[in-house]
């Protein structure tokens, strides 16, 4: 006897969600979001000003975006997610509802409810659409998890009291402990 498919939800549903509702859409199906923690805005907003400050004192044409940001990784409208910080050097990417595609950059700050998601259902969804680098930012482990999947490298654990290089821009070292002081 076969099992029960179950629904597969598209971007028509993400869109229509009701308001006030942040969830994901993750292989057609939706994975609700909760609230930021005062720890996880603070990490998220050093990180966006620090590459922001960056890319505009180098010229350079990528943008940032932190969540909520809609980012719909995939032709079929089947994963839509909102990464806590995205970094987007493809201009054409963008509409009026986010980006269509996968950004150059992806910064997950990890909480209690996003764990496994972050480190495990999100790392090979980032790594299968190509994203270039993919950051685990882990406030309770206090280190970053450094995938460069451009390269194939293996990932690279930074304690936040170390300088993490950022591979897309080879001039940038963010050292999060510095960052939070």
């Amino acid at each position: 006897m076969p099992l029960p498919r179950e629904h597969r939800y598209t971007s028509e549903d993400y869109w229509n969600l009701p308001e006030g509702r942040r969830a994901e859409l993750i292989d057609g199906q939706f994975y609700d979001m909760a609230p930021p923690s005062p720890m996880h805005q603070e990490i998220s907003f050093q990180l966006s000003r620090v590459i922001g400050n960056y890319i505009e004192a180098n010229g350079g044409a990528c943008k940032v975006y932190p969540a909520p940001f809609a980012v719909n990784l995939d032709a079929n409208d089947q994963d839509w997610v909102e990464p806590d910080i995205s970094v987007i050097c493809d201009q054409s990417k963008l509409d009026d509802r986010g980006c269509k595609g996968a950004p150059d950059m992806v910064i997950e700050i990890v909480s209690p409810s996003s764990r496994k998601m972050d480190y495990f259902r999100k790392n090979a969804l980032y790594s299968e659409s190509g994203v270039l680098e993919y950051w685990i930012v882990d406030p309770d482990r206090e280190r970053t998890t450094i995938y460069r999947y451009q390269h194939d490298d293996v990932p690279v654990m930074v304690p936040f009291a170390e300088d993490a290089r950022v591979g897309i821009f080879p001039g940038l070292a963010v050292n999060i402990g510095e960052l939070l002081k």
